[in-house]
């Protein structure tokens, strides 16, 4: 164990600037879900320099496999998405986005760079373990229905088929140097909600003679939130936001309707399907008794992530072994969303955060934020780290 830690560290060492500049290129060249053309054809050509075979699915998603040369008939898989967002990068940074709106706002560059990396260790230690590890390079991680869903689809848990699979993220949270892992429920399932409240439009001086899809629509959010605060059971963290309204009129225009956006996050399926029925019923009852209709439409997004209990303690155990107990630490529940969430719900899976800030150098930063950045130093950690828990884990 100490010396597959030291070889594994030694390694780090040898391909952390490469890994850091793999970092740079695809954050300066960032590409929408489903749209990373370029970002496949760069994790083939550098598969293809380590001598890594791969397959393509999902469109834009590639799969390697590396075998150790020793007899065994285990299989882990390893996954890091590959897409950006929509966000505009804040200029001055040399490594910035050259794609004016599209921005790696979410670190999904250093997980790709983080797996390439792994997998040229791996590769070098491949004489001293045995079994099949499965580097997944996934598309459309940011954009339903999730790159997670469709690779599923294509068979990427099979032929051959890993007992476990591992992930990690990026946390501005947590300070460069330490990891985070929390066993079972971690984080929320995620569907899209879009609803149109139309009403009567006309002079704002005369709404008795409308029908105000803006009053209307104010009436169904306040009372949504009722849906949380009244039906859902305390023990299930439940989460309504709205994030865009459009009311098309102007100060003494009543428009003749409104359109809204927003979300849902829960942690459990059979609520989350009642909530679904709650809403709508709530929201088409307040338009009805208002006079206006209201269209509500609920696109059913990521289910809830689990991080199996046995492999997360293991996979816990091992960061200790690697970095020291000290800098591992404990995740809260988080109410975002990831579409890694359809692993877990296929086989065993662990997904866990990267430490990636660093409050002294004023790296701290929300994902999905212009201003999102990640100490450089991480990648050393993250690439080591991820190679020694898939070998301990194909050990075990």
């Amino acid at each position: 164990m100490e010396s597959l830690k030291r070889s594994i560290e030694q390694l780090a060492k040898v391909f952390f600037e490469e890994t850091v500049d793999i970092r740079r290129h695809l954050h300066r060249n960032p590409e929408l879900s489903f749209e990373e053309f370029e970002t496949c054809d760069f994790v083939k050509r550098q598969l293809d320099r380590i001598g890594i075979s791969y397959e393509t699915m999902a469109g834009t998603g590639v799969v390697g496999l590396i075998k150790g040369d020793k007899d065994s008939d285990r299989v882990i898989a390893l996954r890091a998405d590959m897409d950006a967002l929509p966000i505009t990068e804040v200029e001055g940074r040399s490594y910035g986005s050259q794609r004016t709106g599209v921005m790696h706002a979410c670190g999904h560059d250093v997980h790709t760079s983080s797996l390439l990396g792994v997998a040229k260790i791996l590769q070098e230690l491949r004489p001293f373990f045995g079994g099949t590890i499965k580097l997944i390079f996934q598309p459309g991680e940011e954009k339903l229905p999730g790159g997670a869903s469709l690779m599923i689809k294509e068979g990427v848990l099979k032929k051959p088929d890993p007992e476990v699979i591992l992930g990690q993220h990026v946390m501005p949270f947590i300070e460069v140097g330490k990891v985070g892992f929390r066993s079972g429920q971690y984080m929320a399932s995620t569907d899209e909600l879009y609803m149109t409240v139309k009403g009567k439009g006309g002079h704002g001086a005369h709404p008795h003679q409308n029908i105000d899809p803006i009053a209307i629509s104010a009436q169904i959010i306040t009372a949504l939130q009722q849906v949380v605060s009244r039906y859902a059971d305390p023990r299930i963290p439940t989460v309504v936001s709205w994030g865009k309204i459009i009311g098309d009129g102007a100060t003494n225009i009543i428009p003749d309707k409104v359109y809204l956006e927003g979300t849902f996050r829960t942690y459990d399926e059979k609520w989350r399907v009642e909530a679904h029925q709650r809403m709508v019923q709530i929201a088409t009852g307040i338009a009805d008794a208002m006079g206006a209709i209201c269209e509500f439409e609920v696109r059913k997004g990521y289910p809830f992530l689990t991080n199996d209990p046995a492999l997360t303690n293991q996979s816990r155990s091992f960061a200790e072994e690697y970095l020291g107990k000290e800098n591992v630490v404990e995740l809260e529940l988080w109410p975002a969303g990831e579409d890694f969430a359809y692993y877990s719900q296929e086989i065993p899976a662990c997904f866990y955060r990267l430490g990636t800030g660093n409050s002294a150098k004023g790296i701290n930063s929300a994902v999905h934020t212009s201003t999102f950045d990640i100490d450089e130093d991480a990648l050393e950690l993250s690439i080591g780290l991820m190679a020694y828990i898939a070998i301990r884990q194909l050990e075990s």
